[in-house]
């Protein structure tokens, strides 16, 4: 892959193409033979796979990311997002369960080593696959992830998506519609409220299984400071058990510092670092 000085404002110009991919199944559907995934990709290199929050990729999408980084582009949608399968409802320990899809579509793709950079629930089942098989990933970047499970500052905002998703407003309603339809995306959003809430109903389960300070793959963690998600202290638990975790906090960063206009640079600076420090290894 060529090299060139990492934070160069000189574009790649790299263009998503839309596919489809047939797995045998996925956990996240039980019951459907086969199910056909859609996934976007571009660019050239080693890969970087892209995995998506809880309001789907077109939300929050990484166009800085994938302007400026020279690598092969992995864009997946989960069952129940975008152009994938609808769900009605999402299963328990729905990460675990996406975690085994990406790990299928990863497969038939033929993806060998990639670097998994996963934001919100996407940055929990990043974890979730460096924890179950460390020897298939060069490394993580973990943005706004999650390890705190009763999220007591969002309930709130879970209510919101499973009780009244139309009150985040046209604007956001309006992307949400685009990415997953007008007849559907209000399923898929009360989905994943519901999903969360019944998560704050377990408390004392663990989306790692107690084994995040096994984690061995090189880890990056990006973080808004100001991330709304976010509950005080949820972060030290890295801190504790992954040591050689590398934390960048984004200042004036929200939920989503990859994609805000303000935060979005020094984000894609921040990962084309690490991406450097993994291929100098």
């Amino acid at each position: 892959m060529s090299r060139r000085v990492v934070g160069s404002q000189t574009p790649f110009a790299t263009k998503l193409a839309s596919f489809k991919q047939a797995i045998d199944s996925s956990p996240l559907l039980p019951g459907t033979r086969p199910i056909e995934l859609r996934y976007q990709a571009g660019g050239r290199g080693a890969s970087l796979v892209l995995l998506h929050g809880g309001w789907g990729y077109g939300f929050y999408p990484h166009d800085d990311a994938i302007a400026k980084i020279d690598r092969q582009f992995i864009v997946p949608d989960r069952t129940g997002y975008g152009g994938s399968p609808h769900v009605s409802a999402l299963p328990p320990k729905f990460h675990v369960a996406a975690a085994i899809e990406t790990e299928k579509l990863l497969d038939a793709l033929a993806i060998r080593r990639p670097v998994l950079w996963g934001h919100s629930d996407g940055a929990v089942i990043a974890t979730i696959l460096a924890l179950r098989d460390p020897e298939r990933y060069d490394g993580i970047i973990v943005e706004a992830i999650h390890l705190d499970r009763e999220k007591p500052r969002s309930r709130d905002f879970f209510q919101k998506m499973v009780n009244d998703p139309d009150s985040f407003g046209e604007r956001v309603t309006r992307r949400l519609a685009k990415e997953h339809g007008e007849d559907y995306w209000r399923t898929i959003i009360r989905a994943g409220g519901q999903a969360w809430l019944d998560i704050a109903g377990t408390p004392n389960e663990d989306f790692y299984e107690h084994r995040l300070g096994k984690l061995r793959v090189p880890m990056l963690v990006v973080h808004g400071a100001d991330d709304p998600r976010t509950e005080p202290g949820e972060l030290d638990r890295i801190r504790r058990e992954v040591p050689t975790a590398r934390i960048e906090m984004i200042e004036r960063g929200g939920h989503s510092p990859h994609s805000a206009p303000a935060t979005a640079a020094q984000v894609t600076t921040i990962v084309e670092r690490f991406l450097v420090s993994l291929s100098d290894r």
